[in-house]
């Protein structure tokens, strides 16, 4: 598997939290459903831009959907 940018583990958690479906999320986000759910998977990483509409949909930063330092260094 690639590493990516985005924590996908983080991703879910918050989009689990905040209630909303993948499908919501991928409306929210202006992408697809399955593209949300690769990216969740860590089949696929997040662009720059998708990690931003991500982050508004949550009402978070971006930082808060990256791998915390710890777990970076591991990877």
């Amino acid at each position: 598997m690639r590493a990516h940018y985005q924590d996908p583990a983080q991703i879910r958690r918050r989009r689990v939290e905040a209630g909303l479906t993948q499908e919501e999320l991928a409306r929210r986000a202006s992408t697809t459903k399955s593209h949300i759910s690769m990216v969740e998977r860590g089949i696929s990483g997040a662009s720059a831009p998708l990690l931003a509409r991500l982050a508004g949909a949550f009402g978070c930063e971006v930082s808060d959907l990256m791998p915390s330092v710890s777990e970076a260094a591991s990877s």
